[in-house]
Protein backbone atom coordinates (compact mmCIF):
# COMPACT_ATOMS: atom_id res chain seq x y z
CA UNK A 1 0.00 0.00 0.00
CA UNK A 2 2.80 2.40 0.93
CA UNK A 3 4.61 1.66 -2.37
CA UNK A 4 1.38 2.28 -4.31
CA UNK A 5 0.84 5.61 -2.57
CA UNK A 6 4.38 6.70 -3.36
CA UNK A 7 3.92 5.83 -7.02
CA UNK A 8 0.66 7.79 -7.20
CA UNK A 9 2.33 10.73 -5.49
CA UNK A 10 5.24 10.58 -7.97
CA UNK A 11 2.84 10.41 -10.90
CA UNK A 12 0.85 13.41 -9.62
CA UNK A 13 4.11 15.33 -9.19
CA UNK A 14 5.23 14.55 -12.72
CA UNK A 15 1.89 15.48 -14.27
CA UNK A 16 1.43 18.62 -12.17
CA UNK A 17 2.19 21.73 -14.22
CA UNK A 18 2.85 23.98 -11.24
CA UNK A 19 5.99 22.26 -9.95
CA UNK A 20 9.50 22.24 -11.40
CA UNK A 21 9.60 18.46 -11.84
CA UNK A 22 6.05 18.32 -13.21
CA UNK A 23 6.50 21.26 -15.54
CA UNK A 24 9.83 19.93 -16.77
CA UNK A 25 8.29 16.49 -17.35
CA UNK A 26 5.41 17.94 -19.41
CA UNK A 27 7.74 20.11 -21.49
CA UNK A 28 10.27 17.29 -21.85
CA UNK A 29 7.58 14.86 -23.02
CA UNK A 30 6.10 17.28 -25.53
CA UNK A 31 9.62 18.34 -26.52
CA UNK A 32 10.47 14.69 -27.22
CA UNK A 33 7.34 14.29 -29.33
CA UNK A 34 8.16 17.51 -31.19
CA UNK A 35 11.67 16.20 -31.86
CA UNK A 36 10.22 12.95 -33.16
CA UNK A 37 7.99 14.98 -35.46
CA UNK A 38 11.02 16.98 -36.55
CA UNK A 39 12.81 13.75 -37.41
CA UNK A 40 9.76 12.50 -39.32
CA UNK A 41 9.67 15.79 -41.24
CA UNK A 42 13.33 15.47 -42.22
CA UNK A 43 12.76 11.83 -43.15
CA UNK A 44 9.78 12.86 -45.27
CA UNK A 45 11.96 15.33 -47.14
CA UNK A 46 14.63 12.68 -47.76
CA UNK A 47 11.99 10.26 -49.06
CA UNK A 48 9.91 12.62 -51.20
CA UNK A 49 12.80 14.86 -52.29
CA UNK A 50 16.01 12.71 -52.14
CA UNK A 51 19.07 14.90 -51.62
CA UNK A 52 21.08 13.37 -54.48
CA UNK A 53 18.16 13.17 -56.93
CA UNK A 54 16.22 16.40 -56.47
CA UNK A 55 17.46 19.03 -58.95
CA UNK A 56 15.63 21.86 -57.16
CA UNK A 57 16.95 20.96 -53.73
CA UNK A 58 13.52 21.46 -52.13
CA UNK A 59 14.68 20.47 -48.64
CA UNK A 60 17.60 22.90 -48.71
CA UNK A 61 15.42 25.67 -50.14
CA UNK A 62 12.75 25.13 -47.47
CA UNK A 63 15.34 25.39 -44.69
CA UNK A 64 17.14 28.40 -46.13
CA UNK A 65 13.91 30.27 -46.97
CA UNK A 66 12.99 30.64 -43.30
CA UNK A 67 16.30 32.27 -42.32
CA UNK A 68 15.51 35.87 -43.42
CA UNK A 69 12.01 35.73 -41.91
CA UNK A 70 13.34 34.15 -38.71
CA UNK A 71 15.97 36.90 -38.48
CA UNK A 72 13.26 39.57 -38.52
CA UNK A 73 11.03 37.55 -36.20
CA UNK A 74 13.71 36.97 -33.61
CA UNK A 75 14.91 40.58 -33.65
CA UNK A 76 11.56 42.36 -33.64
CA UNK A 77 9.36 39.87 -31.78
CA UNK A 78 11.05 37.08 -29.82
CA UNK A 79 13.58 39.52 -28.36
CA UNK A 80 10.68 40.63 -26.19
CA UNK A 81 8.36 37.65 -26.06
CA UNK A 82 10.74 34.79 -25.35
CA UNK A 83 12.38 36.09 -22.20
CA UNK A 84 11.41 39.62 -21.21
CA UNK A 85 7.60 39.37 -20.99
CA UNK A 86 7.50 36.31 -18.72
CA UNK A 87 9.23 37.93 -15.70
CA UNK A 88 6.81 40.89 -15.89
CA UNK A 89 3.80 38.58 -16.19
CA UNK A 90 5.14 36.41 -13.36
CA UNK A 91 5.53 39.47 -11.16
CA UNK A 92 1.89 40.48 -11.68
CA UNK A 93 0.79 36.86 -11.19
CA UNK A 94 2.66 36.67 -7.89
CA UNK A 95 0.77 39.74 -6.67
CA UNK A 96 -2.61 38.72 -8.13
CA UNK A 97 -2.78 41.51 -10.72
CA UNK A 98 -4.57 39.61 -13.50
CA UNK A 99 -5.83 42.69 -15.35
CA UNK A 100 -2.29 43.97 -15.81
CA UNK A 101 -1.30 40.60 -17.25
CA UNK A 102 -4.11 40.89 -19.80
CA UNK A 103 -3.06 44.43 -20.68
CA UNK A 104 0.57 43.47 -21.25
CA UNK A 105 -0.33 40.56 -23.53
CA UNK A 106 -2.85 42.63 -25.51
CA UNK A 107 -0.40 45.50 -25.97
CA UNK A 108 2.35 43.07 -26.94
CA UNK A 109 0.26 41.40 -29.64
CA UNK A 110 -0.84 44.70 -31.15
CA UNK A 111 2.53 46.43 -31.02
CA UNK A 112 4.65 43.58 -32.32
CA UNK A 113 2.02 42.48 -34.82
CA UNK A 114 2.12 45.93 -36.40
CA UNK A 115 5.92 46.20 -36.24
CA UNK A 116 6.63 42.77 -37.72
CA UNK A 117 3.79 43.11 -40.23
CA UNK A 118 5.28 46.28 -41.71
CA UNK A 119 8.82 44.83 -41.81
CA UNK A 120 7.58 41.57 -43.37
CA UNK A 121 5.56 43.40 -46.02
CA UNK A 122 8.53 45.51 -47.07
CA UNK A 123 10.83 42.48 -47.24
CA UNK A 124 8.25 40.49 -49.22
CA UNK A 125 7.99 43.26 -51.82
CA UNK A 126 11.75 43.52 -52.31
CA UNK A 127 12.57 39.85 -51.73
CA UNK A 128 13.39 39.07 -55.41
CA UNK A 129 16.11 41.73 -55.30
CA UNK A 130 17.41 40.71 -51.86
CA UNK A 131 17.36 36.92 -52.32
CA UNK A 132 20.52 36.58 -54.51
CA UNK A 133 22.49 38.31 -51.75
CA UNK A 134 21.22 35.92 -49.06
CA UNK A 135 21.95 32.62 -50.83
CA UNK A 136 23.99 31.39 -53.76
CA UNK A 137 21.14 29.45 -55.38
CA UNK A 138 20.52 30.01 -59.07
CA UNK A 139 17.76 29.57 -61.68
CA UNK A 140 14.64 27.57 -60.68
CA UNK A 141 16.10 26.90 -57.23
CA UNK A 142 16.39 30.62 -56.58
CA UNK A 143 12.83 31.20 -57.87
CA UNK A 144 11.51 28.54 -55.49
CA UNK A 145 13.50 30.12 -52.66
CA UNK A 146 11.76 33.46 -53.30
CA UNK A 147 8.27 31.88 -53.22
CA UNK A 148 9.09 29.94 -50.05
CA UNK A 149 10.58 33.02 -48.41
CA UNK A 150 7.45 35.11 -48.93
CA UNK A 151 5.20 32.44 -47.41
CA UNK A 152 7.64 32.07 -44.51
CA UNK A 153 7.12 35.78 -43.77
CA UNK A 154 3.36 35.18 -43.58
CA UNK A 155 3.74 32.22 -41.21
CA UNK A 156 5.98 34.20 -38.88
CA UNK A 157 3.47 37.06 -38.88
CA UNK A 158 0.91 34.61 -37.51
CA UNK A 159 3.49 33.34 -35.02
CA UNK A 160 3.65 36.83 -33.51
CA UNK A 161 0.23 36.26 -31.98
CA UNK A 162 0.77 32.57 -31.22
CA UNK A 163 3.97 33.27 -29.31
CA UNK A 164 2.62 36.30 -27.46
CA UNK A 165 -0.20 34.28 -25.95
CA UNK A 166 2.25 31.40 -25.45
CA UNK A 167 4.12 33.54 -22.91
CA UNK A 168 0.85 33.92 -21.01
CA UNK A 169 0.58 30.13 -20.92
CA UNK A 170 4.15 29.88 -19.57
CA UNK A 171 3.46 32.44 -16.85
CA UNK A 172 0.30 30.58 -15.86
CA UNK A 173 2.24 27.29 -16.09
CA UNK A 174 -0.13 25.81 -18.67
CA UNK A 175 2.59 23.68 -20.27
CA UNK A 176 0.50 21.02 -22.01
CA UNK A 177 -1.01 23.28 -24.67
CA UNK A 178 2.26 25.21 -24.95
CA UNK A 179 4.12 21.97 -25.70
CA UNK A 180 1.53 20.26 -27.92
CA UNK A 181 0.99 23.09 -30.41
CA UNK A 182 4.46 22.80 -32.01
CA UNK A 183 3.80 19.08 -32.50
CA UNK A 184 0.63 19.78 -34.47
CA UNK A 185 2.51 22.40 -36.49
CA UNK A 186 5.20 19.88 -37.44
CA UNK A 187 2.64 17.20 -38.28
CA UNK A 188 0.98 19.58 -40.73
CA UNK A 189 4.32 20.14 -42.47
CA UNK A 190 4.79 16.36 -42.71
CA UNK A 191 1.29 16.06 -44.14
CA UNK A 192 2.13 18.75 -46.66
CA UNK A 193 5.24 16.86 -47.79
CA UNK A 194 3.47 13.53 -48.25
CA UNK A 195 -0.03 14.54 -49.34
CA UNK A 196 0.27 17.98 -50.93
CA UNK A 197 3.49 17.48 -52.88
CA UNK A 198 1.55 15.41 -55.42
CA UNK A 199 -1.01 18.07 -56.43
CA UNK A 200 1.14 21.09 -55.54
CA UNK A 201 4.63 19.82 -56.38
CA UNK A 202 7.48 21.47 -54.42
CA UNK A 203 5.02 23.93 -52.86
CA UNK A 204 3.44 21.11 -50.81
CA UNK A 205 5.74 21.39 -47.76
CA UNK A 206 5.40 25.15 -47.33
CA UNK A 207 1.60 25.04 -47.74
CA UNK A 208 1.41 22.34 -45.06
CA UNK A 209 3.48 24.56 -42.78
CA UNK A 210 1.12 27.49 -43.33
CA UNK A 211 -1.90 25.34 -42.44
CA UNK A 212 -0.13 24.14 -39.30
CA UNK A 213 0.61 27.72 -38.27
CA UNK A 214 -3.07 28.66 -38.45
CA UNK A 215 -4.01 25.69 -36.24
CA UNK A 216 -1.16 26.55 -33.84
CA UNK A 217 -2.45 30.08 -33.29
CA UNK A 218 -6.13 29.09 -32.99
CA UNK A 219 -5.44 26.36 -30.41
CA UNK A 220 -3.31 28.62 -28.21
CA UNK A 221 -5.92 31.37 -28.48
CA UNK A 222 -8.61 29.05 -27.17
CA UNK A 223 -6.31 27.87 -24.36
CA UNK A 224 -5.49 31.36 -23.05
CA UNK A 225 -9.15 32.32 -23.04
CA UNK A 226 -9.87 29.20 -20.98
CA UNK A 227 -7.02 30.24 -18.65
CA UNK A 228 -8.76 33.54 -17.94
CA UNK A 229 -7.16 35.89 -20.46
CA UNK A 230 -9.38 38.66 -21.80
CA UNK A 231 -8.11 41.28 -24.26
CA UNK A 232 -7.86 44.65 -22.51
CA UNK A 233 -8.43 47.54 -24.92
CA UNK A 234 -10.52 50.02 -22.97
CA UNK A 235 -8.49 52.95 -21.66
CA UNK A 236 -5.20 51.34 -22.72
CA UNK A 237 -2.40 52.87 -24.76
CA UNK A 238 -1.01 50.88 -27.68
CA UNK A 239 2.28 50.64 -25.81
CA UNK A 240 1.78 49.45 -22.22
CA UNK A 241 3.74 51.43 -19.64
CA UNK A 242 5.85 48.39 -18.75
CA UNK A 243 6.78 47.86 -22.41
CA UNK A 244 8.76 51.09 -22.11
CA UNK A 245 10.61 49.55 -19.16
CA UNK A 246 11.08 46.38 -21.20
CA UNK A 247 12.62 48.46 -23.97
CA UNK A 248 15.94 48.75 -22.15
CA UNK A 249 15.95 44.98 -21.75
CA UNK A 250 14.81 44.28 -25.31
CA UNK A 251 17.56 46.20 -27.12
CA UNK A 252 20.38 43.89 -25.93
CA UNK A 253 18.12 40.88 -26.49
CA UNK A 254 17.55 42.01 -30.08
CA UNK A 255 21.31 41.97 -30.56
CA UNK A 256 21.55 38.50 -29.01
CA UNK A 257 18.83 36.85 -31.10
CA UNK A 258 19.86 38.79 -34.18
CA UNK A 259 23.40 37.48 -33.81
CA UNK A 260 22.16 33.88 -33.57
CA UNK A 261 19.91 34.14 -36.61
CA UNK A 262 22.56 36.02 -38.56
CA UNK A 263 24.97 33.21 -37.75
CA UNK A 264 22.55 30.63 -39.17
CA UNK A 265 21.86 32.74 -42.24
CA UNK A 266 25.54 33.34 -43.00
CA UNK A 267 26.45 29.69 -42.47
CA UNK A 268 23.62 28.69 -44.83
CA UNK A 269 24.93 31.16 -47.39
CA UNK A 270 28.35 29.53 -47.16
CA UNK A 271 26.76 26.08 -47.51
CA UNK A 272 24.59 27.12 -50.47
CA UNK A 273 27.76 27.85 -52.43
CA UNK A 274 28.65 24.15 -52.25
CA UNK A 275 26.37 21.39 -53.52
CA UNK A 276 22.64 22.10 -53.11
CA UNK A 277 22.25 19.16 -50.73
CA UNK A 278 24.72 20.54 -48.17
CA UNK A 279 22.27 22.99 -46.56
CA UNK A 280 19.74 20.22 -45.90
CA UNK A 281 22.35 17.65 -44.86
CA UNK A 282 23.85 20.04 -42.33
CA UNK A 283 20.41 20.92 -40.95
CA UNK A 284 19.41 17.26 -40.69
CA UNK A 285 22.45 16.58 -38.50
CA UNK A 286 21.86 19.77 -36.52
CA UNK A 287 18.25 18.76 -35.90
CA UNK A 288 19.37 15.47 -34.34
CA UNK A 289 21.78 17.35 -32.11
CA UNK A 290 19.04 19.74 -31.00
CA UNK A 291 16.88 16.90 -29.64
CA UNK A 292 18.66 16.69 -26.27
CA UNK A 293 18.80 20.47 -25.64
CA UNK A 294 15.17 20.66 -26.74
CA UNK A 295 14.04 17.90 -24.40
CA UNK A 296 16.35 18.62 -21.48
CA UNK A 297 17.62 22.19 -21.77
CA UNK A 298 14.52 24.03 -22.91
CA UNK A 299 12.13 21.93 -20.84
CA UNK A 300 13.96 22.52 -17.56
CA UNK A 301 14.69 26.16 -18.38
CA UNK A 302 11.05 26.92 -19.23
CA UNK A 303 9.85 25.03 -16.18
CA UNK A 304 11.95 27.11 -13.76
CA UNK A 305 11.60 30.39 -15.64
CA UNK A 306 8.29 31.49 -14.15
CA UNK A 307 9.44 30.47 -10.66
CA UNK A 308 12.69 32.41 -11.02
CA UNK A 309 10.72 35.45 -12.13
CA UNK A 310 8.33 35.15 -9.17
CA UNK A 311 11.15 34.70 -6.64
CA UNK A 312 12.88 37.77 -8.06
CA UNK A 313 9.65 39.79 -7.88
CA UNK A 314 9.07 38.70 -4.27
CA UNK A 315 12.67 39.37 -3.23
CA UNK A 316 13.33 35.75 -2.26
CA UNK A 317 17.02 35.46 -3.08
CA UNK A 318 17.59 32.12 -1.32
CA UNK A 319 14.90 30.33 -3.31
CA UNK A 320 16.07 32.01 -6.50
CA UNK A 321 19.58 30.65 -6.12
CA UNK A 322 18.34 27.20 -5.06
CA UNK A 323 15.96 26.98 -8.02
CA UNK A 324 18.66 28.01 -10.47
CA UNK A 325 21.19 25.49 -9.13
CA UNK A 326 18.63 22.70 -9.20
CA UNK A 327 17.88 23.45 -12.85
CA UNK A 328 21.57 23.49 -13.80
CA UNK A 329 22.32 20.18 -12.05
CA UNK A 330 19.29 18.49 -13.61
CA UNK A 331 20.43 19.82 -16.98
CA UNK A 332 23.97 18.46 -16.75
CA UNK A 333 22.88 15.11 -15.33
CA UNK A 334 20.74 14.46 -18.39
CA UNK A 335 22.47 16.28 -21.25
CA UNK A 336 25.93 14.70 -20.91
CA UNK A 337 24.68 11.09 -21.12
CA UNK A 338 22.38 12.24 -23.92
CA UNK A 339 25.34 13.53 -25.92
CA UNK A 340 27.15 10.20 -25.51
CA UNK A 341 24.07 8.29 -26.66
CA UNK A 342 23.71 10.54 -29.69
CA UNK A 343 27.30 9.88 -30.74
CA UNK A 344 26.92 6.12 -30.28
CA UNK A 345 23.69 6.08 -32.28
CA UNK A 346 24.89 8.26 -35.18
CA UNK A 347 24.81 5.30 -37.58
CA UNK A 348 21.28 4.40 -36.51
CA UNK A 349 20.22 8.00 -37.08
CA UNK A 350 21.51 7.87 -40.65
CA UNK A 351 19.64 4.61 -41.25
CA UNK A 352 16.41 6.03 -39.82
CA UNK A 353 16.72 9.05 -42.09
CA UNK A 354 16.80 6.71 -45.11
CA UNK A 355 19.58 8.72 -46.69
CA UNK A 356 21.30 7.67 -49.89
CA UNK A 357 24.53 5.71 -49.40
CA UNK A 358 26.48 8.54 -51.05
CA UNK A 359 25.65 11.04 -48.28
CA UNK A 360 25.43 8.73 -45.25
CA UNK A 361 29.15 8.93 -44.25
CA UNK A 362 29.01 12.74 -44.41
CA UNK A 363 25.90 12.80 -42.23
CA UNK A 364 27.40 10.48 -39.58
CA UNK A 365 30.67 12.41 -39.34
CA UNK A 366 28.82 15.71 -39.08
CA UNK A 367 26.53 14.36 -36.35
CA UNK A 368 29.51 13.12 -34.32
CA UNK A 369 30.91 16.64 -34.33
CA UNK A 370 27.56 18.18 -33.41
CA UNK A 371 27.20 15.82 -30.42
CA UNK A 372 29.99 17.72 -28.65
CA UNK A 373 27.74 20.80 -28.51
CA UNK A 374 24.83 19.06 -26.73
CA UNK A 375 25.69 19.76 -23.04
CA UNK A 376 26.87 23.28 -23.83
CA UNK A 377 23.75 24.27 -25.77
CA UNK A 378 21.51 22.63 -23.19
CA UNK A 379 23.21 24.42 -20.30
CA UNK A 380 22.97 27.77 -22.10
CA UNK A 381 19.17 27.70 -21.91
CA UNK A 382 19.03 27.66 -18.10
CA UNK A 383 21.91 30.13 -17.68
CA UNK A 384 20.29 32.59 -20.09
CA UNK A 385 16.96 32.44 -18.26
CA UNK A 386 18.73 33.07 -14.98
CA UNK A 387 19.98 36.34 -16.46
CA UNK A 388 16.54 37.24 -17.83
CA UNK A 389 14.84 36.53 -14.51
CA UNK A 390 17.23 39.05 -12.98
CA UNK A 391 16.12 41.40 -15.79
CA UNK A 392 19.62 41.50 -17.19
CA UNK A 393 19.99 41.16 -20.96
CA UNK A 394 23.30 42.91 -21.47
CA UNK A 395 25.64 39.98 -20.87
CA UNK A 396 23.59 37.49 -22.93
CA UNK A 397 23.75 39.96 -25.83
CA UNK A 398 27.51 40.33 -25.59
CA UNK A 399 28.11 36.58 -25.42
CA UNK A 400 25.77 35.93 -28.36
CA UNK A 401 27.57 38.43 -30.56
CA UNK A 402 30.96 36.96 -29.63
CA UNK A 403 29.61 33.44 -30.28
CA UNK A 404 28.36 34.52 -33.72
CA UNK A 405 31.73 36.03 -34.62
CA UNK A 406 33.55 32.88 -33.53
CA UNK A 407 31.17 30.55 -35.42
CA UNK A 408 31.06 32.50 -38.69
CA UNK A 409 34.79 33.17 -38.61
CA UNK A 410 35.54 29.49 -37.97
CA UNK A 411 33.17 28.39 -40.73
CA UNK A 412 34.61 30.82 -43.25
CA UNK A 413 38.19 29.74 -42.55
CA UNK A 414 37.54 25.99 -42.51
CA UNK A 415 34.91 25.70 -45.28
CA UNK A 416 37.32 25.52 -48.24
CA UNK A 417 39.18 22.56 -46.72
CA UNK A 418 36.51 20.77 -44.66
CA UNK A 419 33.25 21.59 -46.47
CA UNK A 420 30.19 20.33 -44.54
CA UNK A 421 32.23 19.52 -41.43
CA UNK A 422 33.30 23.16 -41.11
CA UNK A 423 29.69 24.11 -40.38
CA UNK A 424 29.43 21.63 -37.49
CA UNK A 425 32.79 22.67 -36.03
CA UNK A 426 31.75 26.33 -36.28
CA UNK A 427 28.54 25.69 -34.38
CA UNK A 428 30.29 23.73 -31.62
CA UNK A 429 32.91 26.44 -31.22
CA UNK A 430 30.28 29.14 -30.87
CA UNK A 431 28.32 27.18 -28.22
CA UNK A 432 31.41 26.43 -26.12
CA UNK A 433 32.54 30.04 -26.16
CA UNK A 434 29.08 31.26 -25.16
CA UNK A 435 28.79 28.79 -22.25
CA UNK A 436 32.15 29.81 -20.83
CA UNK A 437 31.44 33.53 -21.09
CA UNK A 438 27.91 33.21 -19.67
CA UNK A 439 29.12 31.15 -16.70
CA UNK A 440 31.78 33.69 -15.78
CA UNK A 441 29.37 36.61 -16.11
CA UNK A 442 26.57 34.90 -14.14
CA UNK A 443 28.89 34.06 -11.26
CA UNK A 444 29.96 37.69 -11.02
CA UNK A 445 26.39 38.97 -11.32
CA UNK A 446 25.08 36.69 -8.58
CA UNK A 447 27.88 37.75 -6.27
CA UNK A 448 27.05 41.38 -6.96
CA UNK A 449 23.25 41.21 -6.85
CA UNK A 450 22.51 38.37 -4.40
CA UNK A 451 25.71 37.63 -2.50
CA UNK A 452 26.64 34.54 -0.57
CA UNK A 453 23.56 34.69 1.65
CA UNK A 454 21.20 34.72 -1.31
CA UNK A 455 19.63 38.02 -0.22
CA UNK A 456 19.02 41.07 -2.34
CA UNK A 457 16.95 39.93 -5.27
CA UNK A 458 14.20 42.33 -4.27
CA UNK A 459 16.58 45.24 -4.89
CA UNK A 460 17.27 44.20 -8.46
CA UNK A 461 16.71 47.08 -10.81
CA UNK A 462 15.64 46.70 -14.44
CA UNK A 463 18.94 47.62 -16.02
CA UNK A 464 21.52 46.11 -18.31
CA UNK A 465 24.80 44.74 -17.04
Amino acid sequence: MEYSNRMRKLLRSLLSQDRIAGGAFVLALTGLLASVCGFLRDQAFSIMFPLDKDPLGVASVYIAAFRPSDLLFQIFVMSCLSVVVVPFLAGHLAHGRKREMDRIVTSTMLLFGIAFGIAALVLAIFFPAVAPKLVKFEGPTLALYIRFGRIALLTNFLFVFGNAIGQYLIAKQRYWVYGLTPIVWALCTIGGIYFLSGPLGPMGPIVGTLIGTVIYVLWRSIAVVQSGFRPELAGMNLIHDELWQMGWLIIPRMAALGALQLQLLLLDRLASGLETKVVALNQFARNFESVIPGIVGIAIAQSVFSLLGQYAALGDGIRFRRCMKKGILMNLALSIPGAVCLAVCAGIAAWLMRLDASVTPMFISSLLIYAVAVPFESLNHIILRSFYSLKNTGWPAVTSVVSCIVAVGTGTVLLPSLGLYALAIAFVGGQVVQTVLLSIALKALLRQRIGGSGQGVGAIEMEMA
